[in-house]
């Protein structure tokens, strides 16, 4: 490993089922086991286990609003009722974004923040530095977390923790003992499958990701499948997708600012509304099984007009599935395009999002 690579508790595990490892957001994560396809097919038929020990957890407790936590992300954070999760931005002046993330209401006064891991030291930072008052804090290494993805998923939990884990509705959480400790248990998952985020004290992590694997109807999957099932329901990566130079209002996400409210960055935000964008996100099939990649041009005409953002042969459509930026005039749906880089060529047909339909995220 490399030596300024962070570790998850799980680490050796991984090792030990001899997962391919790489860098990924300054971490040493497993990108497969058995394959990428394999490991896809388990997630989208049985229930697939994933060690997202990297991602970042803050606590804010104290009051919303004189606190100033109100005005940091594009959504209220006072109005998420307890026991429920909202997605959203932390955006610069810009409009850019910082990062996407989740806040979870876990009391009247208090809220966990989950961001990606390679943004979490710089998030970190700039929300304390937009604060006025109350108590924050980084708990992320203090927090294990797994991922337990596909429609058989909920039958799983059910037999190790109860029955109370089938009663949680989609973007809904519970607290309930596992191991021995208190553990949040969240109806919310990156696959477009029925799945569940488990945060646990690290220190239990490793019990909690051997006990679950005792199960026959769930297998390991690493950030490779992960890949390809959230670019099949459309789902953003951070870092690909969406970035500082990116806005909401470019990548298709308006739905998730409040314009409503008071936010850094909505100035900006409001302005480029009025002025209207010279980009699009656009998502589009290739007419083939080649697969496009994170910065291929996308060319029209013989034109470069835009390029790959994010990019992957999916095994559901048996087809190469991307999505990127390009000028306005070429999103409409059914516009074709050429994807090219150097001497490859594919050709391609701008479509809706998602990709995949039938997923159980909702079941």
């Amino acid at each position: 490993m490399d030596e300024h690579l962070q570790a998850t508790p799980i680490c050796s595990r991984h090792r030990n089922l001899h997962a391919l490892m790489a860098p990924f957001g300054g971490w040493d994560m497993p990108i497969q086991y058995e394959g990428i396809i394999a490991e896809h097919s388990w997630c989208r038929t049985r229930a697939s286990l994933f060690d997202i020990c990297h991602m970042g957890e803050f606590i804010f407790q104290g009051d919303f609003e004189s606190g100033g936590l109100e005005d940091v992300f594009t959504f209220s954070v006072k109005s998420i009722p307890l026991g429920r999760s909202r997605y959203g931005f932390l955006l610069n002046e810009q409009g850019g974004i910082i990062d996407d993330l989740i806040v979870f209401r876990l009391a009247g006064d208090k809220v966990m923040i989950v961001v990606n891991a390679a943004t979490a030291p710089k998030d970190f930072a700039v929300i304390k530095g937009r604060l006025k008052g109350g108590l924050f804090t980084d708990i992320t290494a203090a927090t294990g977390k797994l991922d337990l993805q596909g429609p058989l998923s909920r039958d799983v939990m059910v037999a190790f923790f109860g029955e109370e884990v089938a009663t949680i509705p989609y973007f809904k959480f519970v607290t309930m003992n596992i191991l021995g400790v208190e553990t949040i248990v969240s109806r919310t998952g990156y696959t477009g499958e029925l799945g569940y985020e488990i945060f646990i004290p690290a220190e239990k992590v490793c019990g909690l990701w051997d006990l679950l694997l005792t199960d026959e109807r769930v297998k390991p999957a690493g950030l490779g499948a992960r890949d390809v099932l959230r670019l099949e329901v459309g789902y953003s990566l951070y870092g690909s997708d969406i970035d500082e130079e990116t806005t909401p209002l470019e990548a298709g996400l308006e739905a998730f600012v409040n314009f409503d409210k008071t936010f850094i960055g909505k100035e900006a935000l409001l302005k480029l509304k009025e002025q209207g964008v010279t980009r699009e996100k656009i998502a589009f099939e290739v007419n083939g099984r080649r697969s496009p990649r994170h910065h291929y041009a996308i060319c029209s005409a013989g034109k470069v007009v835009g390029n790959v953002t994010s990019g992957v042969f999916s095994p559901i459509l048996g087809r190469g599935i991307g999505i990127g930026f390009v000028s306005l005039e070429n999103v409409a749906i059914g516009t074709p395009l050429t994807i090219s880089h150097e001497r490859v060529s594919m050709e391609a047909t701008v479509c809706e999002l998602p990709f995949f339909k039938d997923g159980s995220v909702r079941a």
